[in-house]
């Protein structure tokens, strides 16, 4: 799956109705392919099986449909792509973590911890610690994480919006009981094709990991374009909570008022949106949820 002209993405996951927030998103990925001449993909990324169901994946696609945003080929589920995880995790340098997420918080809020980053704690533990973990870890019914063993602590991407971007790069997890978003989405990536990435800007200090683990991998690094959030009136992240906010909710005014929040007031379907589209004029502020 590479097609010559490239392609862009929506990677939605199926734990609930697409909200407002999440379908801009999916709006502006769609018009990015679009005018570039590239192809548009769907995937499925529901590799959370504690959160991710079918009936939730079936019901976001025929939102999307409904919408008019149309894509090519057939919907990528990432529970189809164990394998290829595989076959990646086996390439790169790991070792196991037995840190619970408690004991990782509390390490990194430690003087001289970088912000967010997991600080090594079970890096250069010898065989015998490492046992005694491994064995702790079985008694509980749990297992080990997989921690790629990173030889940088930095690395930079390009965004169109943000420009040039360095971020943290860790020791990242890339299994636990499921497999980790961060290498499941690289691979994906390189397997479809996909040269330009359009995401919310929660994303952005994930890219240079990302891009560090495709580095690592001998795989393409994407144009990024993490665009800004939808808000609520308080300033948070919107969400289902915030009200009448998915599209089964907000029915025929959607598209209207998606073209307005991207700077296109008046289209009347995705064509003309299409048409008149332009990234540039795309606001680089968040766009702030106004329920009436």
């Amino acid at each position: 799956m590479n097609p010559l002209i490239g392609a862009g993405r929506y990677a939605p996951s199926p734990s609930g109705d697409l909200h407002f927030g999440n379908l801009r998103t999916a709006l502006l990925a769609w018009l990015c392919a679009r005018s570039s001449g590239r192809a548009f993909y769907i995937r499925v990324e529901d590799i959370d099986s504690g959160r991710s169901s079918d009936t939730a994946a079936m019901r976001q696609l025929e939102d999307l449909q409904v919408l008019g945003l149309n894509w090519d080929g057939e919907v990528l589920y990432q529970h189809t792509r164990y394998a290829a995880y595989q076959q990646a995790l086996d390439r790169l340098p790991t070792y196991e973590c037995y840190c619970s997420r408690k004991d990782i918080l509390a390490a990194a809020s430690a003087p001289h911890a970088a912000p967010g980053a997991y600080p090594g704690t079970c890096r250069d533990l010898s065989d015998s610690q490492r046992n005694t973990r491994r064995a702790e870890l079985y008694a509980q019914g749990r297992v080990p994480a997989l921690r790629l063993r990173a030889n940088v602590s930095q690395w930079s991407i390009y965004d169109v919006f943000a420009g040039e971007y360095t971020g943290v790069v860790d020791d990242m997890v890339l299994k636990r009981a499921d497999w980790a978003y961060n290498l499941a989405v690289v691979v994906d990536d390189a397997f479809q094709g996909i040269d330009q990435v359009v995401r919310g800007d929660d994303l952005l200090a994930s890219a240079p990991r990302q891009a560090y683990l495709a580095h690592l991998l001998g795989l393409p690094t994407p144009v990024f374009i993490h665009v800004p959030l939808v808000l609520n009136a308080a300033g948070k992240r919107l969400a289902k909570r915030d009200g009448a906010v998915t599209f089964r909710q907000l029915g025929a005014q959607t598209l209207e008022r998606l073209g307005a929040s991207i700077g296109i007031p008046g289209a009347a379907n995705t064509a003309e949106l299409l048409e008149r589209f332009d990234l540039a004029t795309v606001p680089r502020s968040p766009f702030i949820w106004d329920a009436a």
